[in-house]
């Protein structure tokens, strides 16, 4: 009987499992349809699910059995979802002040593509761009202040005291507790214990004194359970555009004074004001997976949120703000949220892409090793491009390859912080009081920048 069942089974051996793939093979196939052998000329990512991939003949018929097609046309008719209403646009200036989406086409520009233009610059085109760089960020980026805050309110999670069926990894706690510590000392929570939690939950009700939470990049939502836990949150949203396995959720569920309502959907459609049950509430936006542009979509999300509610008189306000900045390396122009001040410093579409490929160099070492004295390291092309590039052939590419690791990194973290600091002053063009700071060391994370930001009088 094994015999059979082992000769009904895809022939792909799985090395992590030893053993082989337990689904059953296509017809008059050894393999399933996963790891049946493809040439990449006949596979296309599938318009609905670009994670997957079909056959180009048999799009038609996919299309029509995709097991997205079913939420798409669900998620189509909720009133909060708006194709692309914060993807921004790709023009130099920002969008109307409406929130309303632009047309037109926009093409991914991917990394190898952004590496691919570097490498064509000259010699002199390269290296005059690090210079831009450098001037830039001597010009706009002041020291970003060391601010790792462990809160006392999350003592519990910090000695590992928290339920065993709740994932604990040091590190990723670390980093989740110094966010609502750095939130805390900027004046956007406030820590309540005991009897005086339940006193000031109570009059929240009337006043909102206790702020709603939406998560953005919620993933399994281990971030909101650590708020939840405590500072005595009463409602919470977690927007997540992936389905995930082993979430809070359910945990977050089992608190009676808790009220939870996850929203499966991209952020770039979501129209944070158009949610009903959010409408009236006062929120708090965090984000600690917001990787590349969906930091800046998480902006526009908010910030176009409250221009409508305030045209539509409903109180529904962001409060504060507290995103962990990471993968600087995906952003894209159409989506950056300050297109218009990297503008007044001179930097171009095409420049801002380089600086984007750059940023990866930051964080491609060793990640244990402690990288925040960069900072004092000085770039000096001059005497890179007199070494590197005498009788080269391969010009820009060879003398990118051939730079000490710590210049590369060095490059990385100036591009990173000048892309934060965009943000940081599109926010304070919004009227918020925003800060930018490390809130974790580099051994726990290179990507450590924490953008924080609040509302300040009449609030």
């Amino acid at each position: 009987m094994k015999t059979k069942v082992m000769e009904n089974r895809c022939k792909f051996w799985v090395p992590k499992k030893s053993r082989f793939c337990a689904n059953s093979p296509l017809q008059n196939s050894l393999f399933c349809g996963n790891h049946t052998p493809r040439t990449n000329n006949q596979w296309i990512p599938c318009p609905i699910d670009p994670s997957h991939s079909v056959l180009q003949e048999n799009l038609g018929s996919h299309l029509r059995r995709c097991p997205l097609v079913k939420q798409v046309q669900s998620l189509s008719t909720q009133p909060f979802y708006q194709k692309g209403v914060n993807a921004g646009k790709e023009d130099e200036q920002e969008e109307p002040e409406t929130g309303i989406p632009t047309s037109g086409c926009f093409d991914i520009v991917t990394s190898e593509m952004k590496r691919n233009a570097v490498y064509s610059l000259n010699t002199s085109e390269f290296f005059e761009m690090i210079r831009k760089i450098e001037s830039v960020h001597a010009q706009i980026c002041n020291d970003i202040k060391d601010s790792y805050k462990i809160p006392e309110a999350c003592g519990v999670w910090i000695k590992g005291e928290v339920e065993r069926n709740v994932p604990f990894q040091e590190k990723h706690v670390a980093q989740q507790a110094s966010m609502l510590g750095n939130l805390e000392e900027f004046g956007v929570l406030e820590r309540i214990d005991g009897k005086e939690k339940c006193e000031l939950v109570e009059r929240a009700e009337n006043s909102n004194g206790v702020p709603a939470v939406v998560e953005f990049g919620a993933g399994r939502g281990y971030l909101t359970q650590m708020l939840a836990d405590c500072y005595g949150i009463r409602r919470v949203f977690l927007v997540e555009r992936k389905a995930y396995k082993l979430k809070a959720d359910r945990s977050l569920r089992q608190k009676e004074s808790l009220i939870l309502e996850r929203l499966r959907i991209d952020i770039e459609d979501l129209n944070l004001n158009a949610v009903e049950s959010l409408q009236g509430l006062p929120y708090i936006a965090i984000g600690k997976h917001l990787c590349g542009p969906a930091t800046d979509l998480t902006l526009r999300c908010c910030l176009a949120n409250e221009r409508n509610a305030e045209q539509c008189g409903v109180n529904c306000y962001l409060r504060g703000l507290a995103i962990a900045t990471c993968c600087h390396h995906l952003c894209q122009w159409k989506h950056y949220i300050n297109k218009k001040y990297l503008t007044s410093l001179g930097i171009s579409k095409e420049e801002f892409h380089a600086i984007t490929w750059f940023t990866s160099w930051a964080v491609d070492a060793d990640h244990g090793s402690d990288l925040s004295d960069v900072i004092d390291i000085k770039l000096h092309p001059e005497s890179i491009e007199g070494e590197e590039c005498n009788g080269d052939a391969n010009g820009v590419e060879a003398i990118a390859k051939n730079m000490k690791a710590i210049e590369r990194a060095n490059l990385g973290f100036m591009c990173k912080k000048i892309m934060d600091m965009g943000r940081l002053m599109w926010l304070k063009e919004h009227g918020l009081q925003t800060r930018l700071v490390k809130y974790v060391p580099s051994s726990i994370s290179p990507e450590n920048h924490l953008l924080i930001a609040r509302h300040v009088g009449g609030r």
